[in-house]
């Protein structure tokens, strides 16, 4: 299965169908988006909480007139983006990176006698799931070192629509039983990373020797890309969110706002609909399918929304013309989506379809307020890659 570099990353992305920048075609939710105030009626009618505050700042901002932008000053701009950078978006990759290293370590330890199963296996199962976690808080930050690179798909293949990583680490294993981190390394994105591992974790009752090699290996590869993504943020962030530019550029806000932004019209879409058949025909799979994990990985989405979209230093910028109810509306959203979604299941597939079309309108209104009113507010721009359908 070795193959050229270069080569590996750019069938990957391929075989993974464009991967991240790949979301619903607007032509599939006509249903839903052809009228926004019939898209809100709907989305009330069949929510399990009543999203009632923000679906009418919608209702009300279609007659509205149009909003006035925040007056942002360059040197508010670089205070917020140093902000996020050194508060948000480097202990996010730190995070992902110790939590990698964790797993590594457990590995390590466990695997030091084989098979490996019972308590010793639930103890590597409940730290691939703190790691999965933390990175679903690092995807938010959709450009930089990790997209640039392309070691987001070594790092999470997804989505896998074909079954690729199933079978792709049984035979690596089977070919590769004595399998170390670097001869991983030269292999598909297919089969390292954080699914890889959930299929070595998830997918047997125990760990022989040749599973037990490649959760030792990836989780080292995985913690080895990771450790460099972060120490390309803490010594180039400036760059990276164009923070000493803000007198004559709004590029660093727009990267960020279009990070989180591509981020829920992702998640809603790819790891939401497509993979439950909610407007169209179903494809793919829940994000943590074969852990039966999905809630999991979705909350952690959602609260990094949360974060950064109800951060106090953000929610002081929008307060700067005396109007709060953009980031009033927010909060209110995305709380309620919360609490729906602490309601469901574990595995989201097992959910009634009215609750899983709730949870579906709830970040379609989410969406809608970052679109319609705090991108417009902040005075930048949706970016050309918002493929929604909003």
């Amino acid at each position: 299965m070795k193959k050229n570099h270069a080569l590996a990353m750019a069938l990957s992305a391929l075989s993974a169908g464009l991967l991240i920048s790949c979301v619903k075609p607007a032509d599939d939710n006509k249903a839903l988006d052809s009228d926004g105030q019939k898209v809100v009626q709907e989305s009330t009618a069949t929510s399990a909480t009543n999203n009632t505050t923000a679906n009418k700042s919608i209702n009300e901002s279609a007659n509205a007139d149009p909003i006035v932008p925040v007056v942002i000053s360059p040197a508010t701009a670089e205070t917020y983006l140093t902000h996020v950078a050194d508060n948000i978006i480097i202990p996010a990759y730190t995070d992902a990176t110790k939590q990698s290293a964790l797993l590594h370590s457990l590995a390590q330890q466990h695997c030091q006698k084989v098979p490996v199963g019972g308590d010793e296996l639930q103890v590597l199962r409940d730290q691939w799931l703190v790691l999965a976690q933390a990175w679903s808080s690092a995807e938010m930050i959709n450009f930089g070192p990790a997209t640039a690179s392309m070691s987001d798909l070594y790092i999470n293949y997804y989505p896998d629509e074909r079954g690729l990583v199933h079978s792709g680490v049984a035979e690596l294993i089977a070919a590769n039983p004595t399998l170390t981190p670097k001869q991983l390394a030269n292999q598909s994105a297919i089969v390292q990373g954080i699914p890889g591992l959930e299929e070595a974790l998830y997918a047997n009752d125990s760990l022989d020797t040749g599973q037990c090699a490649y959760v030792i290996s990836a989780s080292s590869a995985l913690s080895t890309r990771l450790k460099d993504i972060e120490k390309n943020w803490q010594e180039n962030a400036t760059d990276l969110l164009a923070i000493d530019k803000t007198a004559d550029s709004d590029q660093g806000l727009n990267q960020w706002f279009n990070s989180l932004l591509s981020l829920i019209e992702n998640m809603k879409s790819i790891a939401i609909d497509q993979p439950l058949g909610l407007t169209g025909k179903a494809k793919g799979h829940l994000p943590a399918a074969t852990a039966g994990q999905s809630r999991v990985i979705i909350n952690a989405k959602l609260a990094t929304l949360n974060k950064a979209l109800t951060d106090p230093v953000l929610t002081a910028m929008l307060a700067s013309n005396n109007n709060s109810e953009i980031g009033d509306n927010l909060s209110t959203v995305l709380a309620e989506t919360t609490t729906l979604l602490a309601q469901m299941p574990e595995d989201l597939a097992t959910a009634d379809k009215a609750t899983q079309q709730a949870l579906y309108d709830h970040l379609t209104t989410v969406t809608r307020l970052l679109k319609r009113q705090l991108i417009p507010t902040l005075g930048i721009r949706v970016g050309f890659n918002s493929t929604d359908g909003d």
